[in-house]
This record gives C-alpha cells, sequence and structure tokens, in this order.
C-alpha cells in the first residue's frame, strides 16, 4: 500500500495558525498532525518518533512545519530537529512562525523589484527604516534587509530598550547591524524618514503608522511597503493592491511609490505555497527558513 503522505505541526503556543493547517493541506499532504505547547527540549523526540516510524521511503513523505510567533524560538526549534536526524531517516522541517518568514521575504523582495526597475538602485547601501521592527514580521525583515547589505533601522514604537535588545539578538544570531530606535511621535517618524530611501510597515493591524503630514518630509523616499491590510493602512496614500503605484502623499518625493498589503500578501501566499510543496516534493531533505523564503520571494516577483 502507498504510504500517506504526513506533516507534523509543531507550535509552542496555545494553538496552530488555521491559516497554516489550510496551506500545507492545499500543498498536498494527505495527512496533518498539530502539536501545541511544544517546547525546545521536546522537538528532538517528536522529530525521531516521527522518522524511524515510516522506513526510508515513508520519510520522504514525511514533513514538519514549525509555527509560533518568536522567530528566535522558531530558528532554534528548526536547528534542534534537523540535529536530531538520523541519516538515511531525515525528514524535511519548514520553519514560518506567524507567517513572518514569508510574509517579510515577499514584502523585501516586493521592494526591492521596484526599488531596481525605477530606481536603478539595488538594496545595498540603501537606507532603511523599519516600523514595528520588533514584531515578528518586523524583525525578519530587518534582518533580510540587512543581509543584503541595507543601512537598517528597526523602530519600537514605545521603547528603544526593546528595540536595542532586538537589534543584539539580531547581530548575535545572523551577524547583521541593525540600529534600534523608537518612535512614538510624527516628529520621530519624520525624522527616521528624512534620509530613508525605503520604508517597511510591519507595525500592528489596524493603525496607520504614517499620515501623509510625516511622508511629507521623507524628501528621498523611494518605495514604501506596507503589510497591513485592516483598516486604516499602514501607510497614508497606499492603497491594499498597490505595486509601485505613485505615493501622492509624498509631495516632496514625486517618484516615490508604495506596495500594498494584497498585493505583498499575494507573493507570500504563493512563496509558502511553493516551500511547503518543496518539503513534500524534494528529493533530499530540506530544512527551510527566511533565507530560503526570500530566494523564492525573488523569483517570484
Amino acid at each position: 500500500m502507498s504510504k500517506r503522505s504526513i506533516i507534523h505541526m509543531l507550535n509552542p503556543m496555545k494553538h496552530n495558525s488555521p491559516f497554516d493547517i489550510n496551506m500545507a493541506l492545499d500543498a498536498g499532504y494527505d495527512v496533518l498532525i498539530p502539536y501545541s505547547h511544544v517546547e525546545l527540549s521536546e522537538v528532538a523526540g517528536l522529530t525521531q518518533d516521527a522518522i524511524f516510524s515510516r522506513g526510508p521511503s515513508g520519510v520522504k513523505k514525511t514533513g514538519m512545519f514549525i509555527g509560533g510567533r518568536d522567530i528566535g524560538l522558531a530558528m532554534d526549534m528548526l536547528e534542534s530537529a534537523k540535529k536530531s536526524m538520523v541519516p538515511p531517516f531525515e525528514i524535511s522541517v519548514f520553519a514560518d512562525p506567524s507567517g513572518a518568514f514569508t510574509t517579510a521575504a515577499a514584502l523585501v523582495a516586493c521592494v526591492e523589484r521596484e526599488l531596481k526597475n525605477k530606481f536603478q538602485q539595488e538594496l545595498k547601501g540603501a537606507k532603511a527604516v523599519v516600523f514595528g521592527g520588533t514584531g515578528p514580521v518586523g524583525i525578519a525583515t530587518a534582518v533580510i534587509a540587512a543581509l543584503q547589505g541595507a543601512e537598517t533601522a528597526i523602530v519600537d514604537h514605545f521603547s528603544i530598550d526593546t528595540a536595542l535588545e532586538f537589534a543584539a539578538e539580531a547581530k548575535k544570531r545572523y551577524d547583521v547591524d541593525l540600529r534600534g530606535t523608537t518612535a512614538a511621535s510624527d516628529a520621530d517618524k519624520a525624522r527616521l524618514l528624512s534620509d530613508a530611501d525605503i520604508v517597511f510597515c510591519a507595525a500592528k493591524a489596524g493603525v496607520q503608522v504614517l499620515n501623509a503630514s510625516v511622508l511629507h518630509d521623507a524628501t528621498k523616499l523611494k518605495v514604501a511597503g506596507d503589510v497591513n491590510a485592516v483598516s486604516p493602512l499602514g501607510i497614508e496614500g497606499v492603497e491594499l493592491m498597490d505595486f509601485g503605484a505613485p505615493l501622492i502623499h509624498a509631495t516632496n518625493s514625486p517618484d516615490a511609490v508604495g506596495i500594498g498589503a494584497l498585493a505583498i500578501g499575494d507573493i507570500k501566499y504563493k512563496l509558502q505555497q511553493a516551500l511547503l510543496r518543496e518539503t513534500l516534493e524534494s528529493e533530499k531533505p530540506v530544512y527551510l527558513d527566511f533565507r530560503n523564503a526570500f530566494e523564492g520571494a525573488r523569483k517570484l516577483v
């Protein structure tokens, strides 16, 4: 009898995301097994239970997905799973906590495309500001951008100490230099935007982060991307389906363009599907994180 494909979905939180479950099923997996409240110390045991129970042929139809919200913990869980493999008993593992890796990859890839096409500029050397920079999508966005050579600042709305802590953690884990800062007022935001080439908005849904008045001071702005799909949108003047549409409110930067949440979301959706299919269809085991996601997003845009 042909063995069915199974994906084990590990989550350190109370619930697995219905979004991820739907995506895995639509990617072709026959059976989905969600696990909640998974601790890092339990990953090795769960992984080895998964690999040793199916034989060398069965592991090719077995995958593991790591969710949650903490991207550092997700990376640690991915590494633990990888170290627990015993060739030829190996399965593919994909980490995408809160969809942060695929969302961030799609966001940066979309912005990179517009920056190249409209301004003939690379991410390397560009000045980028990430609002909501201490959330899962924000920090993943910042790390991806910084790895491509962008001079990247992460912004926490409330606490500079929090921003500095996340910047230090990113340096330790990924060897990237992020500038941690805070911006509670419009004046603070305008100051940050005064010499920015790129703005990434990954703040809380339903909160307008940048209004027209603030954008008016962004005289060097080229591309702004917003992942907030809940009204009010994060950047005034950037509509949901915009993909390189003129950002009319940045009047002192007349060539600036915006990318909206649904345009980014379309790439994110296709990307997550593609990576899940890769875990199912690859002849050799793969271990996928934000770096693989960014490579895939570049191909999609």
